[in-house]
């Protein structure tokens, strides 16, 4: 039962009253659990702003203000390199709101050229205010480029797997069981759950485990709680025999 007195509800009004008065912050729209409609007790709370260039810094300190006259911020991250130029990212755990209701602030420049706003991956933005149409402007979906982009990385995916099983049998032959079970869950259960997701979720295909028990068949993740869950060495190579004719079937589907 969730005991903490602030709710998310209050967090999102107090950021949208900070922020939507400044001019140069033109959007603010929420996304992960609620751009999927799953949000729950444990949710968090992943929220985008789309600034100016060169005003990100300023973003955050208004954010931050916003944050603190609500409760203490007891601790915070800064993602120092993210995948997308013009992107910025910290996250706030505030001492009011709990462990779970950690606010995950995203400051994205006007030039970035990715919004993380497709719907097909990030599900449907829930929007606070949008000044500038940033909605409207992002790309249609290229059900072509996205099928290349597959079929190339399951070309990819295919020899790494075949390459690398060895990792795991030499340690399991060596009796180096912590080792054996590192590279088990790395060139054998990661690419498995990478080839089911791109059966179920292509759209998310890198996504590993996230979302699985929301995209995947109930059947399927019960397989793969098996597989990820071993009791000792030969659990493990019994295991990897299973995942792997797992995965040479999904290959060859």
């Amino acid at each position: 039962m969730d005991t903490y007195a602030l709710k998310r509800d209050t967090i999102l009004k107090a950021l949208q009253q900070g922020l939507e008065p400044l001019d140069y912050v033109l959007a603010m729209w929420e996304g992960g659990a609620a751009a999927f409609d799953r949000v729950d007790e444990w949710s968090d709370i992943d929220i985008q702003f789309v600034v100016e260039d060169g005003r990100a810094d300023e973003a955050f300190v208004v954010i931050e203000q916003a944050l603190e006259a609500l409760s203490p911020i007891d601790l915070k991250l800064h993602t120092p390199s993210l995948p997308w130029p013009g992107v910025f990212q910290w996250f706030y755990r505030l001492q009011d709101g709990g462990p779970y209701l950690l606010v995950d602030t995203a400051v994205i420049e006007r030039s970035a050229p990715e919004k993380l706003l497709q719907p097909e991956i990030h599900g449907k933005a829930v929007f606070y205010f949008d000044k500038a149409g940033i909605e409207a402007s992002v790309p249609a979906w290229d059900t072509q480029a996205w099928q290349e982009r597959l079929e190339e990385r399951l070309q990819a995916m295919q020899v790494n797997f075949e390459m690398f099983q060895s990792h795991t049998l030499k340690e399991l032959n060596r009796g180096h069981w912590l080792e054996a079970f590192g590279f088990y869950q790395a060139y054998t259960l990661r690419p498995l759950v990478e080839a089911l997701r791109i059966r179920y979720a292509p759209t998310r295909y890198n996504f590993h485990t996230r979302y699985v028990y929301d995209e995947f068949p109930p059947q399927v993740v019960q397989r793969l709680e098996r597989l990820y869950f071993v009791k000792d060495g030969m659990d493990i190579c019994q295991k990897r025999l299973e995942a792997e004719a797992w995965f040479e079937e999904l290959i060859s589907a």
